[in-house]
């Protein structure tokens, strides 16, 4: 279910271009805000009830969030039906720059394409974006001090905002996306799907607990993803297997 009819006057009043944070950090697209933490609109309410891959990652950062707002308004411009707009603005927008990269890359070493007869992960972002469903522990973007938010400070089951919007919006997407194998980038975004596991909202056996997030700012990632490549290959053979 698209928002977007209510923020198209907005969007339609930005400028062409790239956006800037002072073009977007505005009262018009603020959902909430306290203290040092913000949170803002972004045409990311598309949910792919087909995935056969349910990638979650923290927010989605200023990145994501400048270029989906730019796909949306140059969407409505020219007369895109407003159901399609969102999952347009995710296609093109969820994990941009080197963090897909990275994410493809981690993909491909734990066996995906083979599983999912495609040539390579990145099909996933492009030809064969029917199999992949993207999607956040917090839906919309979380800023920190103007700062993407990472996912620590505080964490995400501490803050009862953001374990509310987890709790409102990713685990109805979860459920909705019943048959997709599970990846939570992160320590961060593992917590927060393991709590609902714990609580038996969710299935343990469908889940990825070891991916690291792809983050270029994640120093340890590669170490990280070699500890645990070998048992997401097993567990990926199995999951598609059964």
């Amino acid at each position: 279910m698209t928002q977007i009819e209510k923020y198209k006057a907005f969007i339609l009043s930005l400028p062409p271009g790239r956006l800037s944070k002072e073009q977007l950090f505005v009262h018009e697209l603020l959902l909430y805000e306290q203290q040092h933490m913000s949170i803002y609109y972004v045409p990311y309410e598309y949910v792919n009830t087909q995935a056969k891959l349910m990638i979650i990652g923290i927010t989605p950062g200023f990145t994501q969030m400048e270029l989906a707002i730019r796909c949306a308004r140059e969407d409505l411009l020219s007369g895109v039906p407003a159901d399609q707009i969102d999952q347009r603005a995710k296609k093109l927008a969820s994990f941009a720059g080197s963090m897909r990269k990275n994410l493809i890359e981690m993909l491909d070493q734990i066996g995906l394409p083979a599983v999912l007869g495609i040539e390579g992960s990145r099909l996933l972002f492009e030809e064969r974006r029917d199999l992949l469903h993207t999607t956040s522990a917090v839906r919309y973007p979380v800023f920190q001090h103007g700062k993407n938010y990472t996912g620590h400070s505080p964490p995400i089951l501490k803050s009862p905002v953001l374990s509310g919007y987890a709790e409102r919006i990713l685990l109805p997407e979860l459920l909705a996306v019943n048959d997709a194998l599970v990846i939570p980038l992160g320590k961060a975004v593992s917590e927060v799907v393991q709590a609902f596991a714990e609580k038996g909202w969710l299935s343990k056996e469908r889940c990825l607990f070891d991916m690291p997030h792809p983050s270029g700012a994640n120093g340890h990632r590669k170490k990280q993803f070699e500890q645990h490549r070998a048992d997401m290959q097993q567990q990926v053979y199995q999951w598609f297997s059964r």
